[in-house]
């Protein structure tokens, strides 16, 4: 997509130049790149504070400028940023700051601006008499100055013996345009959110300060869906063969929100009541289950949506049962299976803004992969299957306590690392790559992926052994890596290789023109980035540039929550990236075979 070009010329001389899509409003382009404009209204207009100068360039003015500025202020340029959409390249002056906003650094290593769809306001209202009679609802709007909220019937049912009951001196909760809440007293200090990552397999809650944008309580369980299958697919077989699965499913994805909700609060010493909005991150698939969209299309060709930006919902709806008209944000989706949580990984990671080219690989069943920087991305998911989550491994578990996680091959024996430092009960993700690196390094398994037997083996050679006719690594006691486990590895590997190396060739891209490789989900924080280089995970590049990320989907829900004009970015990325479906190419089988030897 063709992108337009900002150039902001600051307060103190400095100019930054930005490039954003056409149609994205200059307020918003400001915040996304860390330039401070004034503004409390959240973008509405309505506070009409976030005045800038268009210096070079064509912004016509919408009626909300008219309002704003004189006639002769307008014919100079001035505009509300908020209101003021970069259809073309422009020269911005914007002005100097009347007050110093808030700021918090999150995602990868990404500064935003501290503006929460959440806010309160604490006022003290006249009392209405005969020579005064407006509404109930125009007094408390008057009252909120830089903010203009629409009321729903069951808020106006509240507000006038809430009013009254707290002698006309309240504290009003809005969410983004739509007030929420009338609280009696001043409550101005206590402003609450959770940011949810629904995972497949975990689901991860973090609850926030809004006011400071520091995080409180974190929590993390299965997801109780597991019953139903370790994977997508499997879920979605479930519900094409049981009409009462999706239900089934549908209920226990609110389960699982509810209680860590309920878990993140109790930690933290807040009232659930006190949490005024939620952000959920999630796949295609969990995201139409916990809504109870049949997902079906999704699982089979030509893997359709159901919609790909989501309604809006409340907490409520999803099973989180914290201030009754909390609302819930759900991220949108780029395709079936490259999903919310990959917008909000790229959201957190900021690779539409950076010129840098980097690669970005969310490591799981289900492999999704994003390369460009900010002259565009292209995306595409690979069925990596569940070896990184240890379900298809023979001694495989989840990363708990008990789980081997690093692996390290000497002349004079094994050494592991173990989640908790306990005595090892089976072999997780990370531990499976660093256990087949190692082995390859050694020239235990050679580069078809075959174990060696004893007479050839170069070290080790007691550890090598048959069970039932399979050959074997004995790791610790009675935790093998067998085989097939082997080929599990490089089943997955070997799609992932596959999809990366056809992004690059899709743009004509150099791998050694990447900049960084990013690893993404809980899966890559624990992976050895020198190991999946060596197995041929990852571009063979130098091992500097390939880096954790984390849990890119979870710090994606919290920037959303923390800022609205974030908020925006995930729905602008639905533009901004393209997607490239594998299973379309009839060349993938070739390019997958050749990528199953290890380099």
């Amino acid at each position: 997509m063709t992108r337009v070009r900002l150039v902001y010329r600051l307060d103190d001389g400095r100019e930054r130049e930005v490039s954003v899509p056409p149609g994205v409003t200059a307020f918003d382009a400001a915040s996304w790149h860390g330039i401070a404009i004034d503004s409390t209204c959240g973008g509405h207009g309505t506070c009409r504070k976030c005045g800038i100068r268009i210096a070079a360039g064509s912004v016509p003015p919408t009626p909300l400028d008219g309002r704003a500025y004189e006639a002769d202020r307008l014919r100079d340029g001035w505009r509300l940023a908020c209101r003021a959409v970069a259809g073309q390249d422009l020269t911005i002056e914007v002005p100097p700051l009347v007050t110093r906003p808030k700021a918090a650094t999150i995602g990868v290593g990404r500064q935003v601006i501290l503006r929460p769809a959440v806010q309160k306001r604490y006022v003290e209202l006249a009392e209405p008499d005969l020579s005064d009679q407006r509404s109930d609802l125009e007094r408390l709007q008057d009252a909120l100055d830089d903010l203009r909220p629409h009321a729903d019937l069951e808020i106006l049912r509240r507000l006038g013996p809430a009013l009254r009951e707290a002698d006309w001196k309240v504290t009003a909760v809005v969410a983004d345009d739509v007030l929420i809440g009338v609280e009696p007293g001043d409550t101005s200090d206590r402003r609450f959110a959770i940011a949810f990552d629904l995972g497949t397999t975990t689901v991860v809650a973090t609850l926030l300060d809004l006011a400071t944008g520091a995080p409180l309580a974190a929590a993390s369980r299965l997801n109780a869906q597991q019953p139903f299958g370790a994977d997508v697919i499997t879920r979605i077989s479930a519900t094409m063969l049981d009409p009462e699965a999706l239900p089934r499913l549908r209920d226990l994805a609110h389960a699982t929100l509810g209680e860590l909700a309920d878990e993140v609060c109790k930690e933290a010493e807040v009232e659930p009541g006190e949490v005024y909005e939620i952000a959920v991150a999630g796949n295609a698939t969990m995201t139409h289950l916990a809504l109870g969209l049949d997902p079906e299309p999704l699982g089979v060709a030509p893997f359709i949506l159901a919609t790909r930006s989501l309604p809006r919902v409340l907490a409520a709806d999803l099973g989180v049962h914290v201030h009754p008209a909390a609302p819930a944000m759900l991220f949108p989706a780029l395709g079936a299976y490259v999903g919310g949580d990959i917008v909000a990984g790229l959201l957190a990671s900021g690779m539409d803004r950076d010129r840098r080219l980097r690669l970005f690989i969310d490591v799981g069943t289900n492999c999704e992969i994003v390369l460009g920087s900010a002259a565009g991305l292209v995306a595409t998911a690979a069925p990596a299957g569940p070896a990184f989550e240890g379900a298809a491994i023979r001694c495989g578990m989840r990363a708990a306590t008990g789980a081997i996680e690093t692996v390290r091959l000497a002349e004079n024996g094994v050494e592991l690392g173990v989640i908790g430092d306990v005595e090892p009960t089976g072999l997780c993700g990370s531990g499976l790559v660093d256990a087949v690196a190692e082995l390859v390094r050694v020239g235990l398994v050679d580069a078809s992926g075959r174990l060696v037997t004893p007479e050839n083996a170069p070290l080790l050679p007691e550890r090598l052994t048959e069970v039932n006719g399979e050959r074997a690594f004995i790791l610790y006691g009675d935790i093998h890596l067998f085989q097939r486990d082997i080929r599990e590895l490089q089943f997955a590997k070997a799609a992932i290789a596959t999809g990366w190396s056809l992004l690059l060739e899709e743009t004509g891209i150099d791998l050694t023109d990447i900049s960084q490789v990013l690893l993404a989900g809980s899966f890559g924080t624990y992976l050895s980035p020198a190991n999946a280089i060596r197995i041929g995970l990852v571009p063979p590049l130098p091992v500097p540039r390939v880096v954790s990320a984390g849990n890119v989907a979870g710090e994606g829900a919290k920037l959303a929550l923390l800022s609205l004009r974030e908020r925006a970015g995930a729905d602008a990325l639905l533009k901004e990236v393209r997607y490239v479906e594998l299973s379309d190419r009839s060349d993938f089988n070739d390019r997958f075979i050749a990528n199953l030897a290890f380099p």
